[in-house]
């Protein structure tokens, strides 16, 4: 239930990384690199796991992560068509700390946690990302630090509780892949502690205290909020009645779902649907 080592392939005579990425998913497993991170999504929607926090990504959104946070995007099962994003990724110290960068070095302090830009602040700054991509060399880093002095001048959600800051756990390793694949293949259906505790060859009590360690919640708070932001996203896309919704992430009372949607969200899945609707 760990992340994954992940080697972004810079080499030694280069510090940034620019590039589009296009699939028709986003299948990097939960990983982590020491390099620091800029994802913008051009296409598709789904999942990100950013630290402790599970929310949706869709079109639009961008999120700077610091380095060894681990992180992954998953896609809706039922997406159609390619997964697009332009990402760039560098090592750390590329820039001196002087006073002029402060607010530059502050929000990747932040970026610990994981950071999301308002979509409405970043339109301005998204042609200078996806120049990006078409440089190189000495261009390519003046026009990052362009890029990162522009975020720092705007106002960002942190995502994650817990801060990753060159401290991974020791016994980080790949199962929280395995954990992530098994709740997209079955949060539609009762989970139990036994099997995803068997997934991983660990004992109930010695698998809730390690996720619990790990991820800094109980593992089924953890599947609850996978859930409730899967109904988020069918409440918007879909014409499925708010009963058909509930059933259909896993819950097996309505007034329980209406429960757990209202504290997660301050309002029913109704006043949801009916205030989001397209």
């Amino acid at each position: 239930m760990n992340p994954k080592f992940e080697k972004v392939p810079l080499g030694d005579k280069k510090s940034i990384l620019a590039f589009r990425f296009s699939a028709k998913n986003f299948d990097a497993p939960w990983h982590f690199h020491p390099q620091h991170e800029l994802t913008f999504i051009e296409k598709n929607k789904g999942t990100k796991f950013i630290g402790d926090y599970v929310g949706p990504f869709e079109k639009g959104e961008l999120v700077l992560i610091r380095s060894n946070l681990p992180h992954c995007w998953k896609n809706d099962l039922n997406t159609k068509g390619m997964s697009t994003s332009i990402v760039i990724q560098w090592n750390k110290g590329i820039f001196s700390k002087v006073y002029e960068l402060e607010a530059v070095f502050k929000m990747l302090k932040d970026a610990s946690k994981g950071i999301i830009f308002h979509k409405k602040d970043i339109k301005k700054i998204l042609p200078d990302i996806k120049k990006t991509i078409s440089l190189k060399d000495t261009d390519l880093y003046l026009q990052l630090q362009k890029v990162l002095v522009k975020l720092s001048r705007l106002k960002y959600q942190e995502l994650s509780k817990r801060s990753f800051i060159d401290d991974l756990p020791s016994e980080f390793s790949s199962r929280m892949r395995d954990i992530h694949d098994y709740i997209d293949q079955n949060y539609q259906k009762k989970i139990y502690l036994k099997h995803v505790s068997d997934l991983v060859s660990m004992s109930e009590q010695s698998f809730s205290r390690f996720f619990s360690k790990t991820m800094g919640k109980p593992f089924f708070s953890f599947l609850n909020e996978y859930r409730i932001q899967t109904a988020k996203r069918m409440l918007v896309d879909t014409d499925w009645s708010v009963r058909e919704i509930c059933f259909a992430c896993g819950y097996e009372s309505l007034t329980f779902f209406y429960k757990q949607f209202k504290k997660y969200n301050n309002e029913t899945p109704f006043v949801y649907k009916k205030s989001h609707s397209k």
